[in-house]
């Protein structure tokens, strides 16, 4: 029954070292470089945006008269 209990002492002492000093290392390591982001393609949406934008400057600009 003892030597149950030595083992048992030993394993979770054992456990216990491998943990204490395996896991700071991990907790203050820097992230990696994020990879290349996606290309997207900036098609008909910008255009359609500036030519809104632009309506939008025009009739500001007619009310202000």
């Amino acid at each position: 029954m003892k030597k149950n209990y030595s083992l048992l002492l030993v394993t979770v002492l054992c456990l216990l070292i491998i943990i204490i000093l395996g896991l700071p290392g991990d907790s203050v390591a820097q992230p990696s470089l994020p990879g290349n982001p996606e290309q997207t393609p900036i098609d008909g949406g910008l255009g359609i945006l500036a030519a809104i934008g632009g309506g939008y400057a025009i009739k500001k600009l007619r009310k202000q008269k």
